[in-house]
């Protein structure tokens, strides 16, 4: 089979940008992902910091569109009285961040990687990982060999080539669980900007996404107690939208997430809960760091050593800098966590 110069597994922001990063810089990309489209995926509310890397991937055209739900900042109930946090402002006003459906983001970014001429197999499952003299060299998928000069792990926090390379991961919280579900409808309070209040040994985020569709996240600092309503109580005489969901959100990155022949992006290589606010603006500027490195490694074989160090300190200095701000930000909680390291 033509080898590829990079496959990408996933096909969330992540990989997709990985990959129409790489196909900029005019490699060939092949991109596996399982699922069909569009999937179901949480995460709507998008940082304003989004808007210029949107553009950068070729996207914001068809996803800054003018009716699109803005917000200029959110509503924080957190150590004193209700507060109002804005994004800040230049001399163009005041910045504003989105509200996207996942399912509209991710088909959009994946159809624009295909329209590059990146190879998309989907639904497509990763078997087994390609290896030849200690370095990866492609993936077994259900659909044959994909052989490549280098992989990109986007395989969100299943992280599969990770677990294939039985790499290690240091986990610098207890296991930590976010409850979420939608309800049809949204109190006026709600209606204009996301809310983020702290609760008795945790938080709960509510957020209108869509007209009459609103957005809630609980998080328990301590295991979860699965027998009490989750729903935040402002919304529960609306009717619910479909079933409560939990994702494991325990603060964690790989000690490895570069080495000989792969790049790991967005939450296969670390993840911190949904309180660091910009989960899927990482997953973007991951996957276009990544796909810059790739091609400067192609480019110049030479530099893939100091490459591969330089992208895990950049991403591990990233993780560090924002784990510290989550802790910084949970020691003002009125219950904070038990297990946060004291202060110093």
């Amino acid at each position: 089979m033509k080898p590829f110069d990079v496959v990408v597994i996933g096909g969330g922001p992540a990989g997709s940008a990985a990959a129409i990063g790489c196909a900029q810089r005019g490699l060939r990309v092949a991109m596996i992902e399982r699922q069909e489209f569009p999937r179901f995926r949480p995460g709507e509310s998008l940082h304003p910091g989004i808007e210029p890397v949107l553009a950068q991937l070729g996207v914001a055209g068809q996803l800054c569109v003018q009716d699109a739900l803005r917000f200029n900042g959110h509503w924080v109930q957190w150590n004193g009285p209700l507060r109002f946090n804005g994004f800040g402002s230049d001399d163009k006003g005041s910045w504003r961040g989105f509200q996207i459906p996942r399912a509209t983001l991710d088909t959009a970014l994946l159809q624009h990687a295909a329209a590059l001429g990146v190879m998309v197999h989907q639904p497509c499952r990763a078997l087994a990982v390609l290896g030849e003299k200690c370095r990866v060299r492609g993936v077994i998928t259900d659909s044959g060999p994909l052989h490549a000069d280098y992989v990109i792990d986007a395989s969100g926090a299943s992280a599969w080539l990770h677990r294939q390379l039985g790499l290690t991961i240091r986990r610098c919280s207890p296991r930590l669980i976010a409850r979420y579900g939608y309800v049809r409808g949204c109190p006026l309070a709600y209606r204009h900007a996301p809310h983020l209040s702290a609760v008795p040994g945790g938080w709960t985020w509510i957020a209108n996404v869509q007209a009459q569709l609103t957005h809630w996240t609980h998080l328990a600092f301590d295991a979860p107690n699965l027998r009490r309503p989750a729903i935040p109580e402002q919304l529960q005489h609306l009717p619910m939208q479909g079933a409560i969901h939990g994702a494991d959100v325990t603060w964690r990155i790989s000690t490895a997430v570069a080495g000989n022949g792969y790049f790991m992006v967005g939450d296969a290589a670390s993840q911190l809960d949904p309180a660091s606010s910009h989960g899927v603006l990482k997953a973007l500027m991951t996957g276009m760091q990544a796909a810059q490195v790739v091609s400067d490694c192609i480019g110049q074989p030479s530099v893939q050593s100091s490459a591969q160090r330089q992208y895990s300190q950049w991403l591990g200095d990233w993780f560090e800098k924002d784990m510290e701000q989550l802790r910084r930000f949970y020691r003002l909680h009125p219950d904070p966590p038990r297990w946060l390291q004291p202060h110093v």
